[in-house]
């Protein structure tokens, strides 16, 4: 009786462990394949799995933009997790480089992220089965994967997208789906379900975190910091399945070992393909450069990271594809869950050796093998310096500020001038030196130039971050480290003024467009001057804004202490001024000091629009500038009434002509159009607007031209290739949409478009022979915009057009364009 009474007691204690699990299709009411499932049915079956399982742990670690829970689920041996902590603790150490740790007894970690982009949608239905499997842990084989291995498994990286497109498809598909590719089931409307709410793409943004899916996860990433990190995509229906090895170009900070073992996981994938008969490729395509992807950025923090694309998108539940052959849902699950295993049991197999090569990688960072050892970075625009110091933050990478002794002579790679030259290190000036935990990172996003072994990339090939951020910078090939770990502010001096002639202000970022926008809501009158003034001894720059007291007076009575609360509240730099008389420039009378409208600001979006584009817009003045902006569609510009949207936006896109002719009469009538991109190709041509592309020089001598061999003719053609590099763009200093920013601006080119100078216009920014800077630019298309303009501005009636034809605002982490897109709107 007794030993039937502990028996019972026993089996009761381990009932969670072995607590019935039920499968995917047994939960969700269906088979796996047969239908997309809805995120919050995913979510409810991973708190299932969690609830009825002592080794599966749930993370919950945010929620997106539209409100959807973000969560990962941790599975592992018993014995594993019930020392979770512990391991992550010890892997932390390990990183750290604390030798205490015994690696022996430490398990490997492998990440797999799924369906970070929305529209690839088999991603998240594998999730469910993977998670299943390993719960289940049925065979001894799996069992003994999970001895020394951690697996964390999140089922979806970008819910709101996946949401947009599994929503549109279940709601066109019949009770049979159609594998016709000519289907509407198989074509999602704009914009897609790619992307995220913002339309960004996430696999992007992985070392920008400019979104919050993106952040909330990078958070909880360095919390554990994986040995493996499998990122699962989809490609064309009409392609076979990729998974690595990578192919070139491949950066050169990529370990030997991280490239042996793609090739080990590569040959283990391999092996399960062939018994199937799956097609499958490697080394083709998918590169490893670009450092915000969800394979390089854990390359790049001492993981193996590798990108596994499986033949789907638009596929649907079924699709015939090039070959005939019918592609199901079912199929595309079977091939993501088999390299998911197929990982893990290499991952277990090589378990010692993956955490003790992960220890000698951030052991390396200590003493890097790098061009450069240190890197400055100037304080010349504190605002965009304070927002790169976030962005090392977020990425775990140290930095100080000034100089270890007063004025410090270096010597260092001038990123302006492209030549090495002597520099004072001031109390302000950056310091990132690259001897630190994640030094190789730090070295990636500051190296000057990348080195590019093959041209055939698939994504931008600069992004330097000095140029990005629009700030000077040093590459120092001596080791330096700076003194102070915060900027030293200025001290702001409000001076006693009984009765103030006028407020002034900086106009130098995102803090004091925030300032200019508080003011107008205020309905204080706000000017701008358009050259630089001279008062005591203090030079005002041209874009200063002032506020003149008794103008303001007139409408608001007592101004003064409700001016400077607000100023105050807001943390603004400004001065009190008691004359509007100066020393040098104009006083404060003359006509240099335009009075600004507050702008109404309005966005096309629609079919036509880059989804992209719009997106990086919407989100600058949402989740920037914290203010809301009027989103169009295109059909709507017909009806566009100048009092109530003074400025719009053409966001990058292909336009039909009629474009021009609609906006015409309300420019005229005063309002204010910002081209962007290839927006701009709808109006050249077009009255009254006048721009013209550059026409390249014709050249009939074809003397020694030879042709494109056929075994390279899935390359891209070198000579016209600019996949994303780098250029100095020389500005007119004088005009207000350079204000803020200096002689030079360094913009990312991705195309070859460039236009004539304006004939009754302004030319506001150029490029010159001297223009390129960094990143891959064929020959051809270096020769073609060696010269031409890239930014003007043209006055048409009451109003007037702004070209802006390069994406100012890269993908959010571009900091440098954004001063001249809010120039644009607010100047």
């Amino acid at each position: 009786m007794k030993k039937t009474l502990l028996s019972l007691w026993l089996g009761l204690l381990c009932l969670p462990l072995f607590a019935q699990i039920q499968s995917p299709d047994a939960f969700l009411g269906y088979e796996l394949g047969t239908h997309f499932s809805a995120h919050q049915k995913v979510v409810d079956y991973f708190k299932e799995v969690a609830s009825k399982n002592s080794h599966v742990k749930l993370q919950s670690y945010g929620k997106t933009y539209e409100g959807r829970e973000l969560l990962f689920a941790i599975v592992s041996d018993p014995s594993n997790m019930e020392r979770l902590e512990q391991i992550r603790m010890n892997n932390l150490a390990i990183s750290n480089n604390d030798k205490t740790v015994k690696l022996a007894k430490q398990p490997v970690i492998v990440w797999l992220s799924y369906n970070v982009h929305g529209n690839e949608a088999n991603s998240t239905e594998t999730a469910m089965k993977v998670l299943y499997t390993l719960a289940e842990a049925k065979d001894e084989k799996t069992k003994a994967w999970l001895k020394n291995t951690v697996v964390i498994i999140d089922p979806c990286l970008n819910p709101d997208g996946r949401e947009r497109y599994v929503n549109y498809f279940n709601s066109v598909v019949g009770t049979t789906p159609n594998p016709d590719p000519a289907a509407r089931e198989h074509f999602e409307p704009w914009p897609g379900g790619r992307t995220n709410h913002y339309h960004f793409d996430l696999n992007r943004d992985w070392a920008w975190q400019t979104q919050i899916e993106s952040e909330q996860r990078l958070r909880q990433y360095h919390q554990w910091l994986p040995q493996i990190h499998v990122d699962f995509h989809e490609q064309g229906y009409n392609e076979p399945y990729y998974f690595a090895p990578a192919a070139e170009p491949i950066h050169q900070a990529v370990t030997p070992w991280q490239r042996e073992f793609q090739v080990i996981v590569g040959k283990n994938n391999a092996k399960y393909f062939d018994e199937n008969g799956w097609q499958y490729f490697t080394k083709e395509r998918f590169d490893l450069l670009y450092p915000s992807y969800g394979d390089t950025y854990p390359l790049y923090n001492g993981a193996i990271g590798m990108t596994y694309e499986q033949g789907g998108i638009r596929a649907g539940l079924a699709v015939v594809t090039a070959d005939g052959d019918t592609l199901t849902l079912k199929d595309r699950i079977s091939h993501h869950f088999t390299t998911s295993m197929s990982t893990l049991e290499v991952a277990s197999g090589h378990a010692e050796k993956l955490v003790a090569e992960f220890r000698k990688f951030f052991e390396q960072s200590l003493t890097p093998a790098t061009a450069y050892k240190s890197y400055v970075i100037k304080a010349q625009n504190v605002s965009r310096l304070r927002k790169l110091a976030e962005l090392l933050a977020k990425n775990k990478i140290s930095y100080a500020f000034g100089a270890e002794r007063a004025d410090r002579t270096l010597n260092g790679y001038n990123y302006e001038t492209q030549k090495v030259e002597q520099f004072k290190l001031e109390r302000n000036d950056m310091v990132v030196n690259v001897s630190q935990k994640h030094g190789v990172l730090a070295n990636i996003l500051f190296e000057p130039q990348t080195l590019i072994t093959d041209s055939n990339t698939y994504d931008i090939t600069a992004w330097a971050l000095p140029y990005a951020y629009g700030l000077n910078a040093y590459g120092l090939k001596e080791s330096v480290s700076g003194n102070y770990p915060f900027i030293e502010e200025q001290k702001r001096a409000v001076a006693n003024v009984a009765k103030p002639y006028a407020w002034v202000l900086s106009w130098n970022g995102m803090e004091d467009v925030k300032v200019l926008m508080a003011l107008q809501q205020k309905e204080i009158k706000v000017r701008m001057a358009e050259q630089a003034f001279t008062i005591g001894g203090t030079v005002y720059k041209a874009g200063t804004l002032l506020i003149y007291r008794a103008e303001n007076e007139k409408k608001i009575p007592n101004l003064q202490p409700q001016v400077e609360k607000l100023l105050q509240d807001l943390n603004a730099d400004f001065k009190v001024l008691s004359s509007g008389y100066v020393e040098k420039g104009k006083d404060f009378g003359s006509s240099t000091y335009r009075l600004l409208a507050a702008p109404k600001v309005a966005v096309l979006a629609g079919q036509e629009v880059s989804s992209q584009s719009i997106g990086e817009i919407w989100h600058l003045f949402e989740q920037e500038l914290k203010c809301p902006i009027s989103v169009l569609n295109v059909s709507a510009v017909g009806n566009l009434d100048i009092h109530k949207i003074n400025t719009l936006i053409v966001a990058d896109g292909y336009y039909a002509d009629r474009l021009a002719e609609q906006l015409a009469p309300w420019v005229s009538a005063g309002g204010k159009l910002i081209l962007l991109e290839d927006a701009i190709v709808a109006f050249v041509g077009k009255k009254p607007f006048q721009i013209k592309r550059k026409e390249e020089p014709k050249n009939n001598d074809t003397k020694g031209a030879s042709s494109q061999s056929y075994s390279s003719r899935d390359h891209d053609d070198f000579s016209n290739a600019i996949p994303g590099a780098i250029y100095k763009v020389h500005l007119d200093q004088s005009h207000p949409l350079s204000y803020g920013i200096g002689k030079y601006y360094y913009t990312l080119k991705t195309d070859a478009n460039i236009y004539e100078p304006l004939e009754n216009g302004y030319t506001i920014g150029s490029l010159k022979p001297d223009s390129y800077v960094a990143g891959v630019a064929g020959t051809k298309v270096k020769s073609k915009i060696s010269s031409g303009m890239l930014y003007g501005a043209q006055p048409i009636g009451k109003g007037g057009v702004l070209y802006l034809s390069t994406d100012l605002i890269f993908r959010s982490f571009w900091e440098g364009g954004k001063q001249i897109l809010l120039n644009a709107i607010f100047f």
